[in-house]
């Protein structure tokens, strides 16, 4: 007896269009600024028994339904536990400095006034670029804007952050010459997306950029190392 075999062509895998499925569901999707004081513990290879605390900024609710704690951490928003470098910093977890509590996740309330929230403004979905979020900044974030190897380097003051369709963060700066009234509030005409005017824009905390702003001889030389490098 014959046996029929029957030729289906081969299933084409697109290993491309699968990452970008699975980037699009890790996007941040809707953001809640952290007004509790809670901070991200992270710890650094060369003081394995020394731990270093940096306030979270905020929290994002990405489209898988994960929530994730946000810290101000080179030129973006980071997400805490994408911190895995033994050299400047490895996340440990969560902290409440009030009852010192260490905790693995974000704190339930968070996640779900994200989650509410989301449901709530339930934006459509978008092919081009669009704004989906502005939230004020509370923390006295500062960045370093470099535009080439020619232009002088400006430290700006952070104002409030765009959360984009894309997952994109964006740092709101001042055009000092366009500034009408004090103080300047998130939505004046004043502000633009850092990376919109500047190549790189380097988010350091309060005391850093005073630190900046002092040129104290330490932190001017880590800068160096760790900024001027990047402009090649």
């Amino acid at each position: 007896m014959a046996i029929s075999l029957s030729h289906r062509p081969a299933q084409v895998i697109d290993l491309e269009t699968m990452r970008q499925r699975q980037l699009a569901r890790r996007r941040l999707v809707r953001l809640s600024p952290e007004l509790d004081g809670l901070e991200m513990v992270y710890q650094q290879s060369a003081e394995p028994d020394a731990h270093y605390c940096m306030p979270v900024l905020a929290w994002g609710l990405r489209e898988d339904g994960d929530v994730v704690g946000l810290v101000a951490w080179m030129e973006t928003l980071m997400p805490c536990q994408q911190l895995d470098d033994p050299e400047h910093g490895q996340f440990i977890g969560y902290r409440d400095p009030e009852t010192d509590e260490l905790f693995d996740y974000p704190p339930a309330h968070k996640v779900h006034e994200l989650e509410h929230s989301a449901a709530y403004f339930d934006y459509e979905e978008m092919q081009e670029t669009a704004l989906i979020q502005q939230i004020p900044e509370s923390h006295g974030t500062h960045a370093l804007c470099m535009d080439d190897n020619q232009s002088p380097l400006q430290l700006k003051q952070v104002f409030g952050w765009h959360l984009y369709n894309d997952g994109r963060i964006e740092a709101l700066l001042a055009d000092e010459d366009k500034i009408e009234m004090t103080p300047v509030l998130p939505g004046d005409a004043c502000l633009y997306p850092g990376h919109s005017r500047h190549a790189v824009v380097y988010l350091f905390q309060r005391d850093i950029a005073n630190r900046i702003r002092d040129e104290d001889a330490a932190t001017m030389e880590a800068l160096a190392i760790t900024v001027l490098s990047g402009k090649g």
